[in-house]
């Protein structure tokens, strides 16, 4: 077949692939690039719900640099997501070490293990809600019980993000463990068999042989944790509401109370974009070290 031939061939192809195509980009762009346009659109303007529309530039963005309580919000999605990310993925990759060894009734442990993140976040909120309470929860009984004095949890502003970061970590642990644990299970058995003729410790094994090779998992579970924990709100919002005072309001609540609160939407958009931002360059970056340690 000459070369002109396969041309006109593909070129037919095209045309016949195309209507096939079309659904799908029709949903593209009403669901996430009209959206994120006129989003940016909204940006760059005031504008309140009932009121004006009015150009202003880059003014919200500019006003975004000056708000003391927005800058520390973004303090606050930093440090919850830190938290958020470390924990769970070190005791997930524990977790998966554990539940990748054969024991009786493993199966069994396994799925107990995973059941909290089976529930909504919703669902577990209002039962951590209620567990935190510092006259009527269960938790400050059992601390009591045994004679450690109780605490206030999340009615406390140095505590609080440290007790929503303890349910995040009860919840997505799971997650991170059964990432991780597909990675054990294509691991090869070669590598561990030369150590153990050599003499390696379990210890030696794990951090020289088993963190290298099921390294590009764990990074896709931080990525995988670190967006979601950046976005968190729901667990926030029905635990603490961003209390005591804003001492929990993360960027998310600051945006819903911009957007739904205060009505101010030219703002609450910039805050999106701003918000969007973060998440990408945060991703790219954990991308970034995934693809480095893969081709070392």
């Amino acid at each position: 077949m000459t070369a002109a031939a396969t041309g006109l061939r593909g070129r037919n192809y095209a045309r016949n692939y195309w209507p096939f195509l079309l659904p799908a980009g029709v949903v593209v762009l009403a669901v996430i690039i009209f959206p994120w346009l006129f989003t940016l659109y909204m940006s760059v303007h005031e504008f309140k719900v009932g009121g004006d529309f009015t150009f202003i530039g880059l003014d919200n963005y500019l006003r975004l640099t000056t708000d003391d309580r927005f800058l520390w919000s973004v303090v606050r999605t930093l440090y919850f997501t830190a938290l958020s990310v470390v924990l769970p993925v070190v005791l997930g990759v524990a977790a998966a070490v554990t539940f990748h060894k054969k024991f009786p009734m493993r199966g069994i442990a396994r799925t107990i293990f995973i059941l909290p993140m089976m529930a909504t976040p919703v669902a577990v909120a209002l039962v951590w809600t209620m567990t935190f309470h510092p006259q009527l929860g269960v938790l400050n009984y059992l601390l009591t019980s045994v004679g450690i004095p109780p605490s206030q949890w999340t009615y406390d502003s140095v505590s609080v993000i440290p007790t929503l970061v303890m349910v995040e970590t009860w919840q997505w642990t799971p997650l991170v463990m059964l990432i991780v644990l597909g990675g054990l299970a294509s691991l090869p058995i070669d590598p561990y068999e030369a150590a153990t003729l050599d003499g390696a410790s379990g210890w030696d094994m794990f951090r020289h042989i088993t963190v290298p090779l099921v390294w590009p998992h764990i990074i896709v579970a931080t990525v995988i944790r670190t967006i979601d924990a950046l976005k968190a709100f729901d667990l926030i919002f029905v635990i603490s509401g961003g209390g005591p005072g804003t001492s929990s309001e993360t960027m998310n609540l600051f945006l819903y109370l911009q957007a739904f609160s205060f009505y101010n939407m030219g703002y609450a958009a910039a805050v999106t974009v701003v918000f969007f931002i973060i998440i990408l360059l945060v991703s790219l970056l954990l991308f970034s070290a995934r693809q480095q340690k893969q081709w070392q």
